[in-house]
C-alpha cells in the first residue's frame, strides 16, 4: 500500500471542487494540496455510509483492491467513480480507510 491522501469532510462546498455524480460528493484535488488533503462535501442524498461522510479517512493505493478488502469490514463496496480508478472504503483500526486501485 502507498499513502495517497487524507480526506476531510466539510460542510460548505468550495468553488474548486469536482462533482462525483455516482457518489453525490464534491471533492478537491488532493494532489494539488501540499499535505495531500482532499476535502469532501456530500450532497444531502449521498448514498455513502455515514462514517465516510462524518469522519476523516486515509487513502492508500493498492495493487489489487479485491484482495485488499478480503476479511475487512466494508463501508462502501468496490466501485469505479472514474475510468482510471476503482475505490472501496473499509473500517479498520477504528478509522475509515479508502482503498484505491489505479487502472
Amino acid at each position: 500500500m502507498t499513502y495517497n491522501h487524507t480526506g476531510i469532510p466539510v460542510y460548505e462546498k468550495a468553488d474548486n471542487m469536482v462533482f462525483i455524480e455516482s457518489l453525490k460528493v464534491w471533492i478537491t484535488d488532493a494532489a494539488s494540496h501540499p499535505y495531500k488533503i482532499e476535502y469532501l462535501y456530500f450532497e444531502p442524498d449521498s448514498p455513502m455510509a455515514a462514517a465516510i461522510q462524518d469522519e476523516t479517512h486515509v487513502a492508500y493505493v493498492v495493487d489489487d483492491i479485491e484482495a485488499a478488502i478480503v476479511g475487512k469490514s466494508v463501508l462502501w463496496p468496490i466501485c469505479q467513480p472514474a475510468p482510471s480508478m476503482k475505490i472501496a472504503f473499509i473500517y479498520d483500526e477504528g478509522l475509515p480507510v479508502e482503498l484505491i486501485q489505479l487502472m
